[in-house]
């Protein structure tokens, strides 16, 4: 079953990415269960290496259907907040009960400045998706020292801009990349993803 999965990966507008994530909403978690979705718990658990407070407030972006909110709960993190772009997804993401507080997000990443030292964007970036300027968004967001966590699928990293906007804040000492690992995504449809945790300086 690849129903909505076949039509995720192809590049579109704000608006169209939207009205995709609100028709699939309802049929999301049964499409990506039969298809093994594996990334949302490799980032909690490489996030979790990485943080000492487990209380300190996560911001969960592109939340979806809250499946990354389920596996930071599960990993120990006690304070999530998810933001999303799909109201119909965050109608599912509530009745998970990992979530502190839940609201509606553009697809550029807008997030308050300072909020939060830990972040996640777990399956977000990438075509069809968030573009890679939420990175940057993330990042200047993220408190100083502070952790996010990310992921890029096979689709995602043929595209070399998306790794080289990683390096942009790493090799100019901005930040450091502390894991990075290269596994299953949705090993379904024999697709993998790499999961980054980057600290920010």
């Amino acid at each position: 079953m690849t129903g909505f999965l076949d039509k995720a990966y192809k590049a579109r507008d704000t608006a169209s990415t939207r009205a995709l994530y609100d028709d699939w909403a309802t049929s999301y978690e049964a499409e990506l269960a039969e298809n093994g979705y594996a990334t949302p718990v490799r980032c909690a658990e490489a996030l979790k290496a990485h943080v000492t407070d487990m209380a300190s407030p996560v911001l969960d972006f592109g939340c979806g259907t809250g499946l990354s909110g389920l596996a930071l709960k599960h990993a120990g993190f006690t304070t999530i907040d998810g933001v999303d772009l799909s109201s119909e997804m965050l109608e599912q993401a509530r009745t998970k009960g990992a979530y502190r507080q839940l609201d509606t997000v553009d697809a550029d990443g807008a997030v308050p400045r300072g909020a939060y030292a830990t972040m996640s964007a777990i399956g977000v970036i990438g075509a069809g998706a968030a573009p890679i300027s939420v990175l940057h968004s993330l990042m200047r967001a993220l408190q100083s020292g502070g952790k996010l966590v990310f992921s890029l699928n096979d689709h995602a990293l043929e595209d070399p801009a998306n790794e080289g906007a990683i390096a942009e804040w790493t090799d100019c000492g901005a930040a450091r990349l502390v894991f990075k690992e290269h596994g299953p995504h949705l090993p379904g449809i024999d697709l993998s993803s790499t999961v980054y945790v980057i600290e920010k300086a």
